[in-house]
């Protein structure tokens, strides 16, 4: 039995623009299967009438044959039978639904194991975490020094790697960062300015944040070119850079620099 603090999850159909359906639908056809009408489902499942119509409604077009097939009487209790197609569906949900329930608890012992490994790590922030930054690093706190009303917190992304974002004081305690918790910096890429690095070049020391690194990827368009840039602990930061100023070339050394004041933190 679960507990509040296992890993769940949530299985949603969806196909193009069509409403999405999920766990409490396919108990809506199972409810019907085992009723014969789509009012007595409703009653069972504590839903209005409409909103187990509805719900039929978006199941069936959702797929390319009727899950559930109806007939004339409405509120009244007309009779509703679920397709085999139907039946199917739901034999589907529940093995994936069982499938899913599998893997997250393989998942949550390996996370709880004495040693993870940073696979598991991604993968388990990652699947919760969607963002129009171009650039989400994970990595640890290391320092936190708050002034009055900001605050500069360093973020350790590995392999020697740090990255400084200033941000208010307030939002550094709603997000509850503490040295030593997890963190992720977002970054967009047109936030990132890039330089070519010479062997004998360092970074300059004006409070930025300056990430040496091997460009690895490069895609030219009309206005503007997106550069991959590897850093080390196997992390990458992209970067748009505008047509008038040409980009290094892959496998060129580059410096990209981001002011703190870009860099946002998120938390998982």
């Amino acid at each position: 039995m679960s507990t509040d603090g296992d890993l769940s999850a949530s299985l949603i159909l969806r196909r193009g623009g069509l409403a999405r359906v999920g766990l409490e639908r396919i108990a809506l056809i199972e409810a019907i299967d085992g009723l014969g009408s789509i009012s007595a489902a409703a009653r069972r499942l504590g839903l209005s009438y409409k909103g187990a119509w509805d719900g039929v409604q978006a199941l069936n077009n959702l797929f390319d044959a009727p899950l559930v097939a109806t007939n004339a009487g409405g509120k009244s209790g007309g009779a509703a039978v679920v397709t085999p197609r139907g039946l199917a569906v739901i034999r589907a949900f529940r093995e994936v639904e069982r499938e899913i329930a599998a893997a997250l608890s393989r998942l949550e012992a390996g996370l709880a194991g004495p040693d993870p490994g940073p696979d598991l790590g991604e993968l388990f922030w990652s699947l919760g975490l969607r963002t129009s930054a171009r650039n989400a690093l994970r990595g640890t706190v290391a320092t936190i020094e708050d002034g009055e009303v900001t605050a500069r917190v360093v973020i350790d992304l590995g392999g020697g790697v740090e990255i400084v974002s200033i941000i208010t004081r307030r939002s550094r305690e709603e997000l509850g960062l503490e040295v030593g918790k997890p963190a992720i910096a977002l970054i967009k890429s047109s936030f990132v300015v890039l330089d070519g690095l010479g062997a004998d070049d360092g970074p300059p020391e004006d409070g930025a944040n300056h990430l040496a690194g091997t460009v690895v990827d490069r895609e030219d368009g009309h206005k503007v070119s997106e550069v991959a840039l590897s850093l080390s602990a196997g992390k990458t930061l992209v970067a748009t850079v505008p047509a008038s100023a040409p980009p290094p070339a892959v496998g060129e050394r580059a410096l990209a620099t981001v002011a703190p004041s870009n860099v946002i933190l998120a938390v998982e």
